[in-house]
């Protein structure tokens, strides 16, 4: 059984118990998954990053977005209008498929994994990084030129860090445990 169906006949019905709501649309779920990746050195050393946005479509299945910088920064040898960043906003069936492959593939092939931080925003969205992009099966290690990190914004319907972490937990995101 797939996430995205666990979650519809399972997941739902339990944090609509857990969290005493009533109305089947107000409980948790999740929006939208955003991946970024920075290519800002990169492009200023060769300016080539092709390789960067091959991964990420592997990866997600969708052709990256190019950011490009807003205005000039010195101290950051930044130009206005030079490629920064690499963007994919995924909903949907593409969104699920990335969640499943993540929690259940990528994570446990991190080294010396021992869990994730389980701090939120405040309003229930959970940000990840990864220092890999060779985590993922999708990748081929010998085309990649250099290893490069990857940022995952997850967004949900979540009133609050509770629910949101709930909704994350019964996924099966790997969160560490604090004393």
């Amino acid at each position: 059984m797939n996430l995205y169906d666990m979650y519809k006949k399972k997941i739902a019905a339990e944090l609509q118990n857990e969290f005493s709501i009533t109305n089947v649309m107000a409980v948790p779920r999740i929006i939208k998954v955003a991946v970024n990746c920075g290519i800002g050195t990169r492009y200023r050393d060769n300016k080539d990053y092709s390789d960067i946005e091959d991964a990420l479509t592997k990866i997600t299945g969708q052709k990256p977005a190019l950011r490009k910088a807003r205005k000039s920064v010195s101290n950051f040898k930044l130009r206005e209008g030079t490629p920064n960043a690499l963007v994919v906003t995924l909903r949907g069936k593409r969104m699920w498929d990335l969640i499943e492959r993540l929690v259940r593939v990528a994570l446990p092939r991190v080294r010396d994994f021992r869990g994730i931080s389980p701090k939120l925003d405040g309003h229930g969205n959970y940000s990840l990084g990864i220092k890999e992009n060779a985590i993922f099966p999708e990748t081929d290690i010998q085309d990649l030129s250099k290893i490069y990190g990857l940022q995952f914004n997850i967004t949900t319907s979540a009133k609050n860090d509770e629910q949101g972490h709930a909704l994350l937990a019964k996924l099966g995101f790997p969160f560490k445990k604090f004393n």
